[in-house]
């Protein structure tokens, strides 16, 4: 991260600031604050990692998922038995489940952002996992995405349909 000397020095006095308003984590802030100081460049691109770049593709396509589990559960909550398909539709694999905080963080905290923060799908279930699905679930989402723009009426899904993007 490349920084100004005017830069540096107004980052500084907010490690100075928040190490005063938040005692509990002034070694935290203490340590950023010398790295800054002193210009450190390797540990400087620690704090790289707490600025973020989502492309707007790809908060979209989040959006698109969880707007697809929506239309899957309140599809299945209109079938009468939940079983009108040949196969079996079980209410937990309509569940959204989130991303794999290990290799999909910005996926999970934007999440995280989209109902914590934004208020939005208040239904979906936090659990203890918070939206870590603690797999990698990216690609299946896309499969399923497909499947699901190819129905016609995407939210009121028949059996066979919620089968099949469930099975994507």
């Amino acid at each position: 991260m490349e920084m100004t000397h005017a830069q540096r020095l107004i980052l500084s006095n907010q490690y100075t600031l928040m190490s005063q308003l938040d005692p509990q984590n002034a070694d935290k802030y203490g340590r950023l604050q010398t790295i800054v100081e002193r210009g450190y460049a390797l540990q400087m691109r620690e704090l790289d990692k707490d600025f973020g770049d989502m492309p707007e593709a790809l908060c979209r396509l989040v959006i698109d998922v969880m707007e697809m589990h929506h239309a899957l559960q309140e599809s299945f909550r209109m079938l009468e038995d939940g079983t009108r398909c040949d196969c079996e539709v079980d209410a937990r694999r309509l569940q959204f489940w989130g991303f794999d905080a290990a290799t999909e963080a910005h996926l999970v905290n934007y999440v995280r952002f989209l109902t914590d923060v934004e208020g939005l799908y208040p239904q979906f279930d936090k659990g203890s996992h918070h939206f870590n699905s603690q797999t990698p679930m990216l690609e299946k989402y896309q499969r399923m995405l497909q499947a699901w723009r190819k129905c016609p009426r995407q939210y009121h899904l028949c059996g066979n349909e919620l089968c099949q993007i469930v099975n994507a």
